[in-house]
């Protein structure tokens, strides 16, 4: 699908603007605002009228993801949902990819976007809690332009290695890795991605000593794994069940307190006596700040009746991903303890993005 562009504060005579003072003379209407000879009455606005308006049908809903098209895990998430609200509301929900800048680029639209009701974040953990401390500006921030609705999902890391690599097990590979100071090679997507922080967490939890390599995408780093260029990876699990499954690697443990649907036979850390090793990628939905109250509560109830649904929570399993749910105050409090989480792993670790 292509990119629409955005403007972030149309002109008082742009379509946008025309929206906005249209979606508010029927919101007047709705709450028995009467006009005479163009003057108007004071009035406020009743949560049950604009819960009654909202969505207008017929006027597309924008879900702005922040990363590109194609099938990657946030992308593949982000239009499982998009698809149920859309059949859910009775409205189009159209997928505004807007990837670059570790996400920045996107967050940035969003948080610029109109809180109308009409415009929709779908995000992530890098985006939303890291970026805060990896990079000096980013154009918006997470807990003030952002009203939280859901989180819906997560996929985990998960420790792999090359098969000549002479381990199975946590302990064997936390051996080996004592023993071969500096020698051992991860490979990520990049300086900041889940990856990479991930081996940082490692690191810094068994004080070892290792080399981070960093690959344009996730499928070129699994093949350099595979190739036997680097010795191991913190991969998501998405991008590497089917290489394990085949035997081309081998899995050594999920970084998360219980197992994956797309990896069940794997066991996690936390079986492996190493619940200090826990690094996820979830997924939440989010709206621009000033977005009504009412929509708000009414998309976090509707996103919770697609996690609970079997079909969706099967399509999640599929691609290895975990459905997660909750209110509003539990996105907002999981991501006040991420950005707090991982700030201080890339400040301890100097790591930055400039």
């Amino acid at each position: 699908m292509s990119n629409t562009r955005t403007a972030p504060s149309p002109r008082p005579d742009s379509p946008a603007a025309a929206d906005r003072s249209f979606a508010r003379r029927r919101t007047a209407l709705a709450a028995g605002l009467v006009t005479v000879g163009g003057m108007a009455g004071a009035f406020v606005t009743s949560p049950a009228a604009a819960a009654t308006d909202w969505p207008v049908a017929g006027r597309n809903i924008r879900l702005i993801v922040p990363s590109p098209g194609g099938g990657g895990t946030g992308d593949t998430i982000a239009r499982i949902f998009a698809e149920e609200l859309a059949r859910r509301l009775k409205t189009v929900f159209v997928v505004d990819n807007r990837p670059g800048a570790n996400g920045n680029i996107g967050a940035t639209v969003a948080s610029q976007s109109p809180g109308n009701g009409y415009n929709f974040l779908f995000s992530w953990a890098g985006t939303l809690a890291v970026n805060q401390a990896l990079q000096k500006k980013i154009g918006y921030d997470s807990q003030r332009d952002f009203a939280p609705i859901a989180l819906l999902a997560e996929v985990p890391n998960i420790l792999v290695v090359n098969n000549d690599l002479p381990v199975k097990d946590l302990a064997q590979f936390n051996a080996y890795v004592k023993a071969n100071p500096g020698k051992l090679s991860y490979g990520s997507t990049g300086i900041g991605s889940s990856m990479h922080l991930a081996g940082e967490l490692y690191s810094r939890e068994y004080g070892a000593q290792m080399v981070h390599v960093p690959f344009a995408s996730p499928g070129n780093a699994t093949t350099n794994l595979m190739n036997g260029d680097i010795q191991l990876m913190f991969q998501l699990i998405p991008g590497i069940a089917g290489q394990v499954k085949a035997g081309r690697v081998r899995a050594i443990g999920v970084m998360a307190p219980q197992r994956s649907p797309g990896l069940p036979d794997v066991p996690t850390m936390v079986e492996l006596g190493a619940p200090k090793l826990m690094s996820t990628t979830w997924f939440a939905l989010l709206a621009p700040r000033g977005t009504p109250a009412d929509v708000i509560e009414r998309m976090n109830t509707v996103a919770n009746e697609i996690i609970a649904d079997p079909a969706t929570r099967k399509r999640l399993a599929e691609i290895g991903a975990t459905p997660m749910g909750g209110t509003p105050k539990q996105l907002a409090d999981h991501l006040a303890a991420e950005i707090v989480r991982w700030g201080r792993l890339v400040r301890d670790a100097r790591i930055e993005v400039k």
